[in-house]
Parts: C-alpha cells; sequence; structure tokens
C-alpha cells in the first residue's frame, strides 16, 4: 500500500467551509472537477437511456397494438403527478445475458414512489423483455423489492405481466433458498405482518407465479389483457388432453366470475391503475417508528456544488467534511472525536430534518498526534488505522444506544498494513467495527463514493451487513483491492507458475500481460458491474444524494419494531 502522492497546488481540498471559490487555482481546479463529473454523468445517462428501452421500440408498439401500455409507462401513470419516481436495480444484468439476446433492467421496473401520497415499493415485469420471462437476476431484483418492504413495512404493488421463468435457465432460477420459491414466502411474510400487497394481473401469468399476485392481499386483472392459471392451454393439452383457449382457461371472466380468484376485473389498463391508486388511498393509518425529525434545513452549501470538491483522480486529498457540507442540513453537523482516528470522519447531523448518524472516509492525508516527547505520525488518507476504528466502533454502538439512524460514506482502500499495524493490534479493531456494526439494530444506510476495496467494504456497512438502501456515486469501485495492486498480485502468481515450467517473461511480455490484467480487474470494479449483479441498489448522481437518504430514511420510519441493541464479544 502506497502513500497518497503529495498533490498539485491547484488539487488542494477546499479550505473548510468553503462556497465555490470566485478565482485562482481553486476555481480552477472547481471548474474542471465539475466537468470531469458531467462527462462521467453524461456516459452513465447514456447507458440507463439504452436501458429504459427494454425491449425496444417493435415490442413496444407490440404491445400498444395489444391495448397494453409497457412497465415504464404504467408505472408512470401509477405514482403521483410531480413526484420523483426512484428506480432501483436500473442497471440490472447489464452485459450477464448477452448470449440469450440480453435483458434490461432485469426484466423488471422497480423503485420507490408516492402513490396516492403514500411511499410504496412497485414492482412491474417488462413484457417487452423476452415476454417478462424471469431469468436469474430477475429472480434476484424482485427479491430484493420485497426485502426492502418486509424490512422498512412500506406497500408493495405489483403490475404483473410475465411469461414465467426462463426455461433454458431454470436451474438457476428455481430450486435454491434465494430463487423463485421465496418470492411466494415473501408474499405470506408480508401478508402476516400487515404490509399492504396489492397485484395488478396486466398480462399473462403463468404456472408458479400464479401465487405471486394471488398471495396478495388483493388482486385485480386487465380483461382481454390478463390471464392467470398453473398451466397453459398447450401444456393442458399436453397433459390431461384437454383444449382450452387462453380466456376460458385463465381470462379475467374466468378468475373473478366463476373462480373468484381475483378481486377486480378491470376493462384496460388505464382503469387497472386508477383503481390501484385508489386502493391505496383507501389504506388505513400505518404505524410509525418515530425517529427524530425536525423541521428540514437546506444544506450550508448548494448541492450541486458537491460535484466541484470531490476530485476527479483516486489519489488527490479531500477532505469529507465538505462532501457533508452539501448533504446534510445546515448547522446540524457535531463531530466526535474530530482529532482522533482521523482517517474515519463520525459525527450526528440532520438530513432533511431527520436525525442521523454519520460515519464517512476521510481521504485527506493527516498527521496522527504522538505522546509528548514523540513524533507525530503521518497517516494515509483512506486508509482505515487503528484509532479510526475503534473510534468509529464506538460511535456506531452509540447510535444505537440513542436510537437514531446511521449513514455509512464509503471511500476506503482497507485497513493499514504492515509490521507497526498488526503489532498494534489492527485486526483487533477491525473486528470490533465489524462486530459492532454486524449487530447494529438501527436503520443503516450505505453509499460508496470512491473506493470500496478489502475489509473496508465489511466494516462500513458494505451489502453482506444489510444496509436499507446501498448506493453508489459512478465513482465507486467495489473489489477486494485496488486495480494495480491486483495485477500486481496476479502477475506474480502467474509468473511463479511460468518459472516453474522453465518460462521467463521479457519485460514487453510481462507489461502486456499486466496491462491486460489491470483493464479486466477495472472493468469487474466499476459502479455498473456492481449495480449489473445488484451489489447496489442503484447508482445515483451525487447532487441527488441527500433526497435518497432522505427517502430511505422516511422509508424506514414505516417500521414501527426495533430490536433490543445487544454487542458481541468486543477486544479491548
Amino acid at each position: 500500500m502506497s502513500e497518497t502522492a503529495a498533490a498539485p497546488e491547484t488539487d488542494r481540498p477546499f479550505p473548510l467551509g468553503t462556497d465555490v471559490p470566485d478565482d485562482g487555482p481553486l476555481r480552477q481546479a472547481y471548474e474542471r472537477r465539475v466537468a470531469f463529473h458531467e462527462r462521467e454523468l453524461a456516459a452513465l445517462e447514456q447507458q440507463a437511456a439504452e436501458v429504459r428501452r427494454g425491449g425496444g421500440e417493435k415490442a413496444a408498439a407490440r404491445a400498444h397494438q395489444r391495448g397494453k401500455m409497457t412497465a415504464r409507462e404504467r408505472v408512470a401513470a401509477l405514482v403521483d403527478d410531480g413526484s420523483d419516481f426512484q428506480e432501483l436495480g436500473l442497471f440490472a444484468g447489464r452485459g450477464m445475458y448477452e448470449d440469450e439476446g440480453g435483458c434490461p433492467a432485469g426484466g423488471t421496473v422497480m423503485g420507490l414512489g408516492r402513490v396516492s401520497g403514500r411511499l410504496c415499493m412497485v414492482v412491474a415485469n417488462d413484457a417487452t423483455v423476452k415476454a417478462g420471462a424471469w431469468f436469474p437476476i430477475t429472480a434476484k431484483k424482485n427479491l430484493r423489492a420485497q426485502e426492502i418492504a418486509l424490512e422498512n413495512r412500506i406497500p408493495i404493488l405489483y403490475l404483473v405481466d410475465s411469461a414465467g421463468v426462463f426455461l433454458p435457465m431454470q436451474d438457476e432460477i428455481f430450486p435454491d433458498r434465494d430463487h423463485f420459491g421465496r418470492i411466494f414466502r415473501n408474499n405470506a411474510r408480508l401478508s402476516a405482518l400487515g404490509v399492504p400487497q396489492i397485484a395488478a394481473i396486466m398480462g399473462s401469468c403463468v404456472a408458479g407465479g400464479a401465487y405471486l399476485p394471488i398471495m396478495s392481499d388483493e388482486s385485480l386483472i386487465v380483461d382481454g389483457t390478463g390471464s392467470v392459471f398453473l398451466a397453459g392451454p398447450f401444456l393442458v393439452q399436453a397433459a390431461i388432453g384437454e383444449e382450452v383457449d387462453v380466456e376460458t382457461l385463465g381470462g379475467a371472466t374466468t378468475q373473478t366470475d366463476i373462480s373468484g380468484v381475483c378481486d377486480y376485473k378491470m376493462p384496460d389498463d388505464a382503469t387497472c391503475l386508477a383503481t390501484i391508486r385508489e386502493l391505496v388511498a383507501g389504506l388505513g393509518p400505518l404505524p410509525r417508528f418515530g425517529f427524530t425529525r425536525d423541521e428540514a434545513r437546506a444544506p450550508a452549501f448548494e448541492p450541486d456544488s458537491v460535484l466541484g470538491v470531490f476530485p476527479e483522480s483516486r489519489q488527490q486529498p479531500y477532505d469529507t467534511r465538505e462532501v457533508l457540507a452539501r448533504i446534510v442540513d445546515a448547522e446540524s453537523w457535531t463531530e466526535v472525536k474530530a482529532g482522533y482516528g482521523q482517517t474515519l470522519v463520525c459525527g450526528t447531523a440532520r438530513i432533511d430534518g431527520w436525525s442521523v448518524g454519520i460515519v464517512a472516509s476521510q481521504r485527506q492525508v493527516v498527521r496522527a498526534k504522538a505522546p509528548k516527547g514523540k513524533a507525530s505520525e503521518m497517516q494515509i488518507g483512506g486508509v482505515i488505522y487503528g484509532d479510526a476504528a475503534d473510534k468509529a466502533a464506538r460511535f456506531v454502538m452509540q447510535c444505537n444506544q440513542k436510537r437514531i439512524p446511521l449513514i455509512f460514506f464509503q471511500d476506503a482502500t482497507g485497513f493499514m498494513v504492515g509490521t507497526r499495524a498488526e503489532q498494534s493490534g489492527i485486526i483487533k479493531d477491525g473486528a470490533k467495527l465489524v462486530n459492532a456494526v454486524a449487530n447494529s439494530v438501527v436503520p443503516t444506510f450505505t453509499v460508496v463514493v470512491g473506493n470500496s476495496f478489502g475489509a473496508a467494504n465489511y466494516a462500513l456497512n458494505g451489502r453482506a451487513y444489510d444496509p436499507r438502501l446501498f448506493l453508489a456515486w459512478p465513482t465507486a469501485q467495489i473489489a477486494v483491492m485496488g486495480g494495480a495492486q491486483a495485477a500486481k498480485t496476479l502477475l506474480s502468481i502467474e509468473e511463479r507458475t511460468l518459472n516453474k515450467q522453465g518460462i521467463e517473461l521479457s519485460d514487453e511480455d510481462r507489461q502486456a500481460r499486466l496491462d491486460q490484467i489491470e483493464a479486466r480487474y477495472q472493468e469487474q470494479t466499476s459502479s455498473v458491474y456492481a449495480a449489473a449483479r445488484l451489489w447496489v441498489d442503484a447508482i445515483v448522481d451525487p447532487r441527488e444524494t441527500r433526497q435518497w437518504l432522505a427517502t430511505g430514511l422516511e422509508m424506514a420510519d414505516h417500521n414501527p419494531e426495533m430490536e433490543v441493541w445487544r454487542s458481541g464479544v468486543l477486544q479491548t
């Protein structure tokens, strides 16, 4: 692990509390950073626009000819006018199923939106993508939607239009613990917890998938396009020799007027969506936990200016407090132990009025204070030292005791290594932080703004620790270690294997292999790669971080229950 190089004059962090600089080197650095991040966001938006096209214009036209809306049109008609639909899992499946023709957005549109004023989870099958068939990532995405609804007790609305499991990959979708069957288990658990579930059958609903809408609290079916049955006409004929058409077997009239399986028969998509809005509006009062919230204040500095304070290079330092000053409410930040364990910043603040605790990586090179008579020690920014881990662990425990939600901002390359770190007990201090995070009972949220490498990913509330939302900026990278370090490690292993065979690489071959390994590794650490696999819930515009966290905090307040805070054995 190498020290961060000294930054050029124009790459220094802004002095704390600085707004957009008027002129001079800081202004140049600010404008360069803004331009860089805007280019990154524009490139990301190009990919997002491609994903939103789903199965393409021809598939959308066929849906319209049948009198059906597309999944995104349905979601737009369902959520309140003028409200934001915060989409989760947009990049799910990106680049993963090219041999099967691709699976944009995992064949599902999913996110948080307001319906008749209520914050809801909305899940809509995209029938323009392989007729809405379920790929492995589709199951994972739908399970994540239910998990969020379960954890936060928010209503979940299903817009069903799916041909069922993608049969060529059924072995990766059907039998395991977190495969298709868990959808129905979650249906039952949500219902038992009193979490409202409303399902609209707006297209095909076949085989095991038929249980999802019928295990919901209320179901609607669209006449002429909606159908639900355990076996379709072809399978019925093959199984028992009966010839029957779709409408007779499981159309709207059959499943409402004859079987009584569905509750409401709707003439078209528009009426169906309007009826869902009425049903949500008619819900009774939902309990809240009652997390502390004051009147919201705007941040001290314009949130858009965060693009100018966050560096474009992973080697440039910055003060994380400058980022936080553009996210948290003005005059709400109170830092804990500011002069101790400085590679992590801990403090309390408010976001949109909600009281929160914050643990954030610090990428500045800092000088740790030393006992009298001893030289102070330079600490590498972006690396977690033992004193920082110790401070953060205690702070996490304090927030659990106070019952205030926790937000983690990740930009760390890992824990400090080397003889001095090991002899000071870095493993013990890191384990203490992991223990505190793992046993947290308050809602937690994580935003990866830069590096998320190795054990730092875990200790700072990575995906494995169940954050209510796990968000990433386009600049995020998630991996066991950085690309350069990983490439050198992998090349060393490869060289040792070749040397045993009597083969020695030339300098040119060594560099070519190093570049190839690093390029592959860099691709696998990107934010889009992570989002494609649902390692993160969403890649968010840094300027919108505050809105995302505010929605998450409101969402978390819907769950009225909280476990008693307990910690495990801590090495002191």
